[in-house]
């Protein structure tokens, strides 16, 4: 198969998908994928075995999770947006059983609108695990959720349900207990009034060692306590470890270091890690040989990082950049018009199949 191309891997999806499963029966929460991380609909039928729907950050997401997630197995779709246009809220109505407002302004303004509606509110507890300032909910005037007890209660008979979204990659148990009891500290009288409680994602409990009957029995023992239903929204912790980059090494040069420049770009096909600084992943990650991998768009820092290989590369070799599934598909883009990686997947019995591929049309067409 030509590459770029993202490859998932259903074998490596399925351990995640049996761990939320097991979260689910022990602690009678449910489990909604989150779509602003993963939204790479060919696998949702497998996904949605082991999950309850799908929420959204907006219309176009909405109607993904709606017509892919298992349609035909009465899933949920949940509907949350920073703010929702006055032309876009009667579909996302249409399409949704849950429709999550950011602010009590908007609920307010809706509010004739989506009366017979399930409706909820964004709360912004003030706290986060966030260490990096541009994905903190919780960073000096934010304007994700309510902040305040006296902002909600003038609305608190208009909804049924709470989002909490204040992890990120979190994968301290204690931590999110400590911050789970913060919540019911401030916002404990008006939890005990609502009927589902939404706790977002972030919350890495399907990485290795993360203690899953604690955290189930902490989840269970809050909603026995407030007599709401539970959800989570996973996202990484739902696909982490899936999927692959496979490109292929185009040149090799020598400046002061070792540099390989493949047929993909950081900026285009892995950009979460540009913004965030941080490096993609190669494994194994050993050997005598150390190479800087590049992409080959013109951006002077478009790097993919530096690891070590059994032996020196040459045109032509294969690399496989690994954990390209969150934030990473779901932002790819035609920086350069650099070919956009097709999309394969490798059932449980080892076929690949190539699900969609992208040509000069589609570039031309997403640009006017």
């Amino acid at each position: 198969m030509q590459t770029p191309y993202y490859l998932i891997d259903k074998t490596r999806l399925l351990p995640n998908m049996e761990k939320i499963a097991r979260l689910r029966e022990l602690s009678g929460a449910k489990a909604l994928l989150a779509l602003k991380c993963f939204a790479s609909w060919p696998v949702f039928d497998f996904m949605s075995d082991y999950m309850d729907g799908t929420t959204s950050s907006s219309l176009y997401e909405v109607k993904l999770g709606r017509e892919t997630f298992g349609a035909d197995k009465a899933k949920e779709t949940h509907a949350y947006s920073v703010a929702w246009a006055d032309h876009e809220i009667d579909e996302v109505l249409r399409v949704s059983d849950k429709v999550i407002f950011n602010t009590a302004a908007q609920l307010q303004r809706f509010e004739t609108q989506s009366r017979d509606h399930t409706r909820g509110l964004r709360v912004n507890p003030g706290v986060s695990t966030s260490d990096f300032d541009l994905a903190d909910p919780a960073r000096p005037f934010s304007r994700l959720g309510e902040h305040t007890a006296e902002g909600i209660a003038p609305v608190a008979d208009l909804i049924s349900g709470f989002m909490f979204h204040n992890n990120c990659e979190n994968d301290d148990f204690d931590r999110f207990d400590e911050m789970l009891g913060h919540i019911e500290d401030r916002f404990g009288a008006l939890i005990k009034r609502m009927q589902w409680i939404s706790l977002g994602g972030g919350i890495h409990f399907t990485g290795e060692g993360y203690p899953l009957e604690r955290f189930a029995e902490r989840l269970k023992r809050f909603a026995g306590e407030n007599e709401v239903q539970v959800y989570l929204e996973p996202g990484e912790a739902a696909i982490t470890g899936s999927t692959t980059l496979e490109v292929t090494v185009l040149d090799t040069l020598h400046n002061g270091k070792n540099l390989a420049i493949v047929d993909s770009s950081i900026e285009a096909h892995m950009l979460d890690l540009l913004i965030y600084r941080e490096s993609a992943k190669i494994s194994p990650n050993t050997g005598a040989h150390d190479w800087m991998v590049c992409g080959k768009s013109c951006l002077a820092g478009d790097i993919f990082g530096e690891f070590k290989f059994e032996n020196a590369l040459k045109t032509g070799d294969r690399l496989s950049i690994q954990d390209a599934a969150g934030y990473t598909m779901v932002k790819k883009n035609w920086f350069n018009g650099v070919k956009m990686p097709a999309i394969a997947v490798r059932e449980l019995d080892g076929t690949v199949n190539l699900v969609r591929d992208f040509d000069y049309a589609d570039f031309k067409a997403a640009l006017g």
